[in-house]
């Protein structure tokens, strides 16, 4: 894949490993849309939604007191789930969608895990640690199916992104097994995730909303960096680049607008649908920018940064202001049967879902840029929780959350 420099890989991925990317996001935060490459040669790690710069930042700032870190902080240990008392339940089957749905207790699982890592790593409590790789190793040792009917796909995809940055958390940690888990994930997620980006469960390519597509190329993504496994990586970002369908980057975000103050805005593909599932393609999206950010490619800018003017029209909607909108079409069913959204939907708007801080800190604070609208989203949201803060049912638990304690800078 092409780059702008032969030589830019080799110096921001440089720059990524010796500053924890901080002077990277620096040195290197305009880059343009073509910077975003192919695998790493040696996979960073940690190296997904966080990396070794922002944890020692949380962890500094939380000791000294400082805000919003210690507010975010606050919210995570107030949080039942990062409780060093949670007890794993794992099932050998997973069920989403259909007669006997069990998927809650996964996405609690991983939730507890991945706020127990987190408090180990800020706050330095060895039982938080303990806790997390024994709801890890429960579920590695036990776990071998994810099924149901088509929402499997989205169990696949959602939960998988998810636990696979729990583990990268506690990779380096003695008591966890990370052969084993490495292992589930590529046996029981991955086939599943690329079966739809591949096959996309024998409907027309257009059927599945964004979010379908998104949470699968994370998954992806992110089990490819969890097992050094460029191939998978390479596969989820160029599928995010020219995918057929609605989760890559064109397809996700149709048409371009701006509005009357002159901010460039993206119409989002599930606007039409409904604001609770567009503000969930914020998070999803964001963890693929993140993820890829942290290896040293930048899909946060790719494409003109497309996917920051798609955040500035859905953080401007939800809001409360008004936004251009393109009339939609699309094919659905197996026979591609059309369907139009002519206005935008006013369903679940100004849902609150933690995945603005993430936004806000790299467009703003690692770039300079003036992302009037997700700043304001941003702190009208703050200090973000996780799973748990935001209802018992999935949505609450579609992001891992937590982005004002681990984004903030």
């Amino acid at each position: 894949m092409s780059r702008t420099s032969p030589h830019f890989e080799v110096s921001r991925r440089g720059l990524l490993k010796t500053a924890g990317g901080l002077t990277a996001a620096l040195a290197l935060g305009t880059a343009s849309a073509s910077t975003a490459g192919a695998a790493p040669a040696t996979f960073t790690h940690p190296g997904m939604l966080h990396n070794w710069g922002d944890i020692n930042r949380a962890r500094v700032r939380v000791a000294a007191g400082n805000d919003p870190w210690l507010s975010g902080w606050n919210r995570l240990t107030a949080n039942s789930h990062s409780q060093s008392t949670w007890t794993p339940n794992p099932q050998a089957t997973v069920i989403r969608g259909g007669t006997g749905q069990n998927y809650g207790i996964l996405y609690n699982d991983i939730a507890a895990a991945y706020q127990n890592a987190l408090r180990w790593h800020i706050g330095g409590t060895e039982a938080n640690a303990a806790c997390a790789a024994r709801i890890l190793n429960a579920w590695s040792s036990t776990l071998t199916t994810v099924t149901g009917n088509a929402d499997r796909f989205l169990a696949a995809g959602i939960y998988g992104w998810e636990f696979a940055n729990a583990a990268e958390l506690m990779r380096d940690y003695d008591g966890f097994d990370l052969a084993r888990f490495q292992q589930m994930m590529v046996n029981v997620f991955y086939p599943l995730n690329n079966q739809f980006l591949t096959g996309h469960n024998d409907a027309c390519i257009t059927n599945y909303w964004a979010n379908w597509d998104l949470c699968n190329m994370a998954s992806i993504l992110a089990i490819g960096i969890l097992t050094d496994d460029g191939a998978k990586y390479d596969q989820a970002v160029t599928y995010f680049k020219s995918g057929a369908g609605n989760g890559s980057i064109q397809h996700a975000v149709p048409f371009l607008h701006t509005d009357t103050d002159g901010y460039a805005l993206g119409q989002w593909q599930e606007s039409g649908r409904d604001q609770g599932h567009t503000v969930m393609g914020m998070g999803q999206m964001g963890a693929i920018c993140e993820m890829a950010w942290n290896q040293g490619d930048d899909l946060y800018s790719y494409d003109g940064r497309r996917f920051m003017k798609a955040a500035q029209y859905v953080a401007k909607y939800n809001l409360g202001s008004d936004v251009p909108f393109s009339t939609y079409t699309w094919g659905t069913g197996q026979n591609c049967a059309q369907q139009s959204h002519t206005v935008i939907s006013a369903g679940s708007r100004g849902q609150v879902r933690p995945v603005w801080a993430m936004l806000h800190y790299h467009y703003n604070r690692r770039l300079y840029l003036d992302d009037k609208y997700i700043a304001q989203m941003c702190f009208s949201v703050a200090p973000e929780g996780g799973g748990g803060d935001y209802g018992s049912t999935s949505g609450g638990y579609d992001q891992l959350g937590l982005g004002t304690l681990m984004y903030a800078k």
